[in-house]
């Protein structure tokens, strides 16, 4: 008798398979039931009791009350901030409680709109320990400046106010958690075009200074030739000579014998005559 025929096998093979996907249903229903059990305790009594939510998730004390303001710049509004220039706002607190609440410290950051838990620019936190009675109030100020590079740009803006109670538990409010748009801030007034119509009009008075200049100088050149053409070297009369610059010795000797040609020949006609 032949066991392993491949009839045999075939069968085994089949069965096989069978009993592993029976065995996964099973635990895949196993599975279901245990998630269904979640989130129900049974006491004695056989009663589901839900179970009660765990204290540390609580982050704010049902015995206060915040609310924010923004104040700074003027025309702001909570969904728009400017970049560049500081950012101010009011923080209210106000302790419904029977006991005294303390307020730590408020912190602020802008995060990634897409990711809250990204951030992008923290700011430096404010510690006030102000201690605040029952039913009275309290308002804490903060300021802070966004960068200049997320001008134009949706950015995420969370602000958490850190307080505790008289028991010493710490309690954190996210006073405010919404994307804002950073702004470019318009003051009204361009510094860069007033300074560069002031380096404009420079250049234009240095220009025409020079012109001035340049003209001035080319008429007072003019003026001083024409009074020395004018002028000439003579004194008093215009028919007088002046001496002064002839040589005394090329005045006392004349070469070629004395007096003028004329004179000589006056000299010799003279003499002719006489003979």
């Amino acid at each position: 008798m032949k066991l392993f025929t491949t009839k045999n096998i075939l069968l085994f093979f089949i069965v096989s398979q069978c009993m592993i996907g029976l065995s996964s249903v099973r635990a895949e229903e196993d599975e279901v039931d245990e998630g269904e059990d979640e989130g129900v305790v049974e006491e004695e009594g056989g009663e589901p009791v839900e179970p009660e939510a765990d204290a540390e998730e609580t982050t704010t004390s049902k015995d206060a009350d915040t609310t924010i303001l923004f104040t700074k710049p003027a025309g702001t509004t909570n969904m728009e901030l400017p970049a560049g220039q500081i950012t101010e706002f009011l923080v209210g607190f106000t302790n419904k409680g029977e006991g005294d609440m303390i307020v730590d410290h408020v912190e602020a950051s802008l995060r990634y709109p897409m990711d809250f838990t990204y951030h992008i620019q923290n700011f430096s936190a404010v510690v006030y320990e102000k201690t605040v009675k029952p039913k009275q109030q309290a308002t804490v100020i903060y300021s802070f400046i966004p960068a200049d590079a997320f001008a134009g740009r949706p950015i995420g803006l969370v602000i958490n106010l850190n307080y505790r109670d008289s028991f010493g538990n710490s309690f954190m409010d996210p006073v405010f958690n919404e994307t804002v748009q950073i702004v470019e801030f318009d003051e009204g007034f361009d510094t860069e075009t007033f300074f560069m119509y002031v380096t404009l009009g420079g250049v234009i008075v240095l220009l025409l200074f020079l012109v001035f200049n340049y003209l001035s100088g080319g008429s007072k050149k003019k003026l001083s030739k024409k009074a020395a053409f004018e002028t000439g070297t003579g004194k008093g009369n215009s028919n007088e000579v002046d001496f002064e610059w002839i040589p005394k010795s090329s005045l006392l000797s004349t070469p070629g014998g004395s007096g003028s040609p004329r004179q000589r020949k006056n000299k010799k006609s003279a003499a002719s005559d006489t003979e």
